[in-house]
C-alpha cells in the first residue's frame, strides 16, 4: 500500500539518493560533497574548491560537441568577470582526462574540467537523467549550473541550461550573492 508521507530530500551528505533532484530540492541546501579527477588525474574536492572562493559548478553532456563547446568558450571568455564577482568556474562531464585535455587545449579553456566517468556526482546533483533525442531515450547529463558559496550552500541552480547568454546570466547571479 503506498505511503501518504512525503519523502524528504536526501541530506547533502548522502552519497547517491538525490538522482531526481530538482531546482527546489538543492537550492539553499548544502552542496553534496565530491572528489573527482582533473585533467592530470589529480583529485579535486568540493571542499578544496569552495575554500578558495564561490564556485560556478557546471555539468555538461560531452566534450567537443557544439553546445558544450559554445558553453565552455563563453565561460572561458567570461572568466575575468566571474573572478571579479568572487568566483571560479569548474566544468564536469562523464568524459575522461584525455578527452578533457584535448578539449581544453583545442579551445584554450582557462578553468578546470573534472571527470565524473561513472556519473556518481551527476546523480548526487540530480543532473544525470533520462533524456530523449530523435525519439530515442537514454541516460545522460542534463546541462545544469550550480552557484555554490564559500560555505558550501547552493545559492542558485540553472536547470536545463540554454547555452546562448548563459555565462552572462551566471555573472549577473554571482553579483547578487556576493
Amino acid at each position: 500500500m503506498p505511503s501518504t508521507n512525503k519523502k524528504k530530500p536526501a541530506p547533502a551528505s548522502a552519497r547517491g539518493g538525490a538522482s531526481s533532484a530538482k531546482k527546489s530540492d538543492l537550492e539553499g541546501r548544502k552542496a553534496p560533497a565530491f572528489t573527482l579527477a582533473d585533467t592530470d588525474g589529480n583529485p579535486v574536492s568540493l571542499s578544496e574548491l569552495i575554500g578558495r572562493s564561490n564556485l560556478v559548478l557546471y555539468f555538461y553532456p560531452r566534450d567537443m560537441t557544439p553546445g558544450c563547446t559554445t558553453e565552455a568558450c563563453d565561460f572561458r571568455d567570461s572568466l575575468a568577470s566571474v573572478r571579479k564577482a568572487g568566483a571560479q568556474i569548474v566544468g564536469v562531464s562523464a568524459d575522461g582526462a584525455a578527452s578533457h585535455q584535448k578539449f581544453t587545449e583545442k579551445h584554450g579553456l582557462n578553468f578546470p574540467l573534472l571527470s565524473d566517468i561513472d556519473n556518481k556526482v551527476g546523480k548526487l546533483y540530480g543532473v544525470y537523467k533520462k533524456k530523449s533525442l530523435y525519439g530515442r531515450e537514454f541516460m545522460g547529463i542534463e546541462r545544469t549550473t550550480f552557484l555554490i558559496d564559500r560555505t558550501g550552500i547552493i545559492r542558485k541552480v540553472f536547470p536545463k541550461v540554454k547555452v546562448a547568454g548563459h555565462a552572462v546570466e551566471v555573472v549577473a547571479a554571482l553579483k547578487e550573492i556576493r
